[in-house]
């Protein structure tokens, strides 16, 4: 007869843990490697992809950009399901004029848009013929041809180039005079808040639009999310998990700078 097994005997031999000592080191490994991937997501960066054609052609449908969230400071919707922890914005920088800016849309903050800041507290912006007038004087613009628009082969557009304040230059589509959103009324910009529009002109809901016809109206310094760097990678049509379509992935926008 077998003699009975001492509790020594039932010990893990030296050196080696149980396996509950192993779960609780994972999981305390994993916990962290999450804590540090939430502050980086809140604090530094996150990943964005862009869900329609408002910012061609700059932006397409199915990029996924990196937006850096330092810049404008830190609010409430810099931290995932925007926890009511942080009233206004803490250490605030102001956006520049130009920006491409991620932001939670006013009328439904569960949303993210991505729009250019055309107007800043104070401002008056108005469009006259396609064109902006910020504080009654144009955003400079020079054609640069046509081409079909990526999001909509049928349909031509117009390239302009447009700059920015410190004369950056930016290309935008213009789909020809008499478009909605062409000739506006002058707004004034509310303190702290800003003035939103695509890029893709005729094709974007935007701050020309008040939010009860599904518009953006102006945007609160407290819902700006980060400022749009570059594109990561660009897919559009393709799924992380339907091998079959990586084809679809555009290499030439790799890494591509957003301007």
């Amino acid at each position: 007869m077998e003699s009975p097994t001492t509790f020594e005997e039932a010990l893990p031999p030296a050196g080696q843990k149980s396996f509950a000592a192993e779960a609780l080191e994972l999981a305390k490994t994993i916990g962290a490697a999450l804590l540090i991937a939430l502050a980086l997501r809140v604090a530094l960066f996150e990943p964005f992809t862009i869900p329609s054609d408002s910012m061609e052609p700059g932006l397409r449908t199915g990029d996924y950009i990196v937006i850096t969230k330092f810049d404008y400071g830190w609010s409430r919707y810099s931290i995932p399901l925007a926890p009511p922890l942080l009233k206004g914005r803490i250490f605030a920088r102001a956006p520049k004029r130009g920006d491409v800016v991620v932001f939670k849309l006013p009328r439904d903050t569960s949303q993210n848009y991505i729009k250019r800041l055309i107007g800043l507290p104070g401002d008056r912006v108005r469009f006259e013929g396609g064109a902006i007038f910020v504080n009654d004087k144009a955003i400079a613009r020079a054609p640069a041809g046509f081409t079909r628009d990526p999001g909509s082969p049928e349909v031509t557009v117009q390239e302009v180039v447009e700059r920015r304040p410190d004369g950056r230059p930016y290309v935008t589509f213009d789909r020809g005079p008499g478009h909605d959103g062409d000739d506006t009324r002058t707004y004034v910009v509310p303190e702290g808040t800003y003035f939103m529009i695509g890029d893709n002109r005729d094709n974007s809901l935007d701050s020309r639009w008040p939010p009860a016809v599904d518009g953006v109206g102006f945007v609160p310094a407290e819902n700006l999310v980060g400022q749009a760097r570059f594109v990561l990678l660009s897919w559009r049509g393709a799924s992380l998990w339907k091998p079959w379509t990586w084809a679809s992935v555009d290499v030439s926008r790799l890494f591509k700078a957003v301007r």
